[in-house]
């Protein structure tokens, strides 16, 4: 096969874990040393794991009105499902990013805060059901941030869906009770 194409064999859903995982580069000591960085950047490359991750997220997704992808990864995830399921994508962005006026929910990080926001008008969110979209889930900070800001727009988020999940760094109890599925999980 050759690397990347939509050629190849498609990709079953029970098949998608390990497609991320073949894909997946760890980068020791980044950002800091004793971090074994997980590097997502080979399956979004990779037109075959592209496709795969995309379609697994869809099937997910399947019934929300708007899915919405997380700066920065999950605007990539977030347009290619929303291609997918023909519906559109809400990208949600770091703080600063957006003309005014934005709503916004500022979060607390381990080195400080961080605030992300969607814009205030131009976009009806209150009654949508809306699915968030992100790379990966680590202590929940940022997708718990991003539920807090849709739902206090008037969203109804029925779920997160990432595409890893890091279970040591227990992200998953943050979004209590909110549905989250990962398609790896190490």
């Amino acid at each position: 096969m050759e690397h990347g194409s939509l050629e190849a064999e498609p990709v079953t859903g029970s098949d998608v874990p390990d497609l991320i995982a073949s894909l997946l580069r760890e980068v020791p000591d980044f950002p800091e040393p004793g971090i074994q960085f997980k590097d997502l950047t080979p399956v979004l490359a990779d037109a075959r794991g592209l496709a795969a991750v995309s379609g697994a997220i869809a099937e997910l997704a399947r019934g929300a009105d708007l899915v919405a992808g997380v700066d920065a990864r999950g605007f990539l995830l977030g347009g290619a499902v929303a291609l997918e399921l023909g519906i559109g994508v809400l990208a949600v962005r770091k703080g600063g990013k957006l003309p005014p006026p934005v709503l916004s929910q500022t979060y607390t990080l381990e080195y400080g805060t961080a605030t992300l926001e969607v814009p205030a008008e131009g976009i009806e969110l209150a009654g949508r059901s809306i699915v968030v979209i992100d790379d990966v889930l680590a202590t929940g900070g940022t997708l718990a941030a991003t539920h807090a800001l849709l739902t206090a727009a008037g969203a109804n988020v029925t779920r997160a869906v990432v595409m890893l999940e890091l279970t040591a760094l227990g992200g998953r109890a943050a979004l209590e009770p909110l549905a989250v599925t990962s398609l790896l999980t190490v």
